[in-house]
């Protein structure tokens, strides 16, 4: 279990630092929140899955931390404050008078 429990952190830093070089803008919120999330959603995600499986199967366990991981990372992913891009609204921009009812008088 415990070069399981490394390769689960191991695979964390590996996602966490792949977000952070791959996409810098898309998480605004910091390097040390980016990685520790990864790791720590690898870490868990890989002991629940290596005692849903009894230990039996560690390629597995090892792959579902790695999906966890990335997952669980992508959520602190912004990019709608990436540099360059500008925010998708939903709404057309208000015109004067809009969004108010036409009452009959």
């Amino acid at each position: 279990m415990l070069v399981e429990t490394l390769a689960f952190a191991l695979v964390g830093l590996i996602v966490g630092a792949a977000a952070l070089l791959s996409l810098p803008a898309y998480f605004p919120a910091g390097r040390g929140l980016t990685m520790g999330t990864a790791v720590v959603s690898a870490l868990l995600a890989g002991v629940i899955a290596h005692f849903t499986m009894d230990g039996g199967f560690p390629a597995v366990s090892i792959a579902v931390s790695a999906v966890a991981s990335a997952l669980l990372t992508s959520v602190l992913a912004r990019p709608d404050l990436a540099a360059g891009r500008q925010p998708a609204h939903r709404h057309h921009p208000h015109r004067a008078g809009a969004h108010r009812r036409h009452r009959p008088a």
